[in-house]
């Protein structure tokens, strides 16, 4: 094969160029993709700004972790982020999503979110609520320090999607530089009851990656699943990244443990966070 050949085959496949407003200039990908299709947003969905390009690409079926990770390495090269998407018929296939603009994300200040819905909380909570928010009550904390270095973030990230993959999840490919970008670009509409905007969520994830080696390898309907490379491995610094938690989906909390002591314990040296909201 020569070097012509080579290049027309490494080049971004079908429809994907689609999902970037430059076209496929200098991108490639060499590794062969299953059926699959872009998804444009549903025009009859509430949207949040007018949209001239697909949301990103989904795989006709279930993948393999194998392939997760083949796509996770050319990240670099082709701009796609992977993420496994659960529950594939809705909303993925429906483009029932409501894509924001990835510069968005960096109007928003991880600490900024995290005081105003601790802020929020303050104003409405009995007194006996805080209860729960032990040792801080009112006073928020703010975000935690960096957490110690474990793994390699893609290496952790490869071993989740192991776990996610034999769940029968479908491949979501993404036009974006980071991973945390994700929840933005492709419309994700998880957290909507906990808040209104997706890109402040998005700079929440940033933050984690870069404290913690997070990296976002699936969504639900109303799911995230991130990799963790670099977890808190004491007490103390467990239950600052709890009250993060709490900040960013509450219900994990109220939902389950109670409080941030008890969530701290379990996702103390864990190397992924799991987040469900109502």
């Amino acid at each position: 094969m020569d070097d012509l050949d080579l290049d027309l085959r490494e080049r971004l496949p079908g429809d994907l160029p689609k999902l970037f407003p430059d076209g496929d200039a200098e991108r490639a990908l060499s590794v062969a993709l299953p059926p699959g299709d872009v998804v444009w947003p549903d025009p009859g969905y509430p949207q949040r700004q007018f949209i001239r390009a697909p949301a990103f690409w989904v795989s006709d079926d279930p993948v393999d972790a194998g392939l997760w990770a083949r796509v996770r390495a050319e990240h670099p090269r082709s701009g796609l982020w992977p993420v496994l998407l659960d529950e594939s018929d809705q909303p993925w296939s429906a483009g029932q999503v409501a894509p924001e603009p990835v510069a968005e994300i960096g109007n928003y200040e991880p600490a900024a979110f995290m005081y105003e819905v601790w802020s929020d909380y303050a104003e409405q909570a009995a007194a006996e609520d805080f209860k729960d928010l032990e040792p801080y009550g009112r006073h928020c904390p703010g975000p935690a320090p960096s957490g110690p270095h474990l793994d390699d973030p893609d290496a952790a990230a490869d071993r989740h999607a192991r776990v996610l993959a034999a769940r029968g999840m479908s491949l979501g490919l993404v036009a974006v530089d980071r991973g945390a970008d994700v929840l933005a670009a492709i419309g994700w509409q998880g957290a909507l009851n906990h808040n209104e905007w997706t890109a402040p969520l998005a700079a929440v994830v940033r933050g984690w990656e870069d404290r913690f080696g997070a990296r976002v390898v699936g969504l639900g309907f109303n799911t995230l699943e991130l990799s963790v490379a670099s977890p808190p491995v004491t007490t103390r610094h467990a239950v600052q990244v709890a009250a993060e938690h709490w900040a960013f989906c509450p219900d994990i909390l109220f939902q389950g443990p109670g409080t941030l002591a008890g969530y701290a314990e379990e996702i103390r040296g864990k190397t992924w966070w799991s987040f469900w909201w109502d």
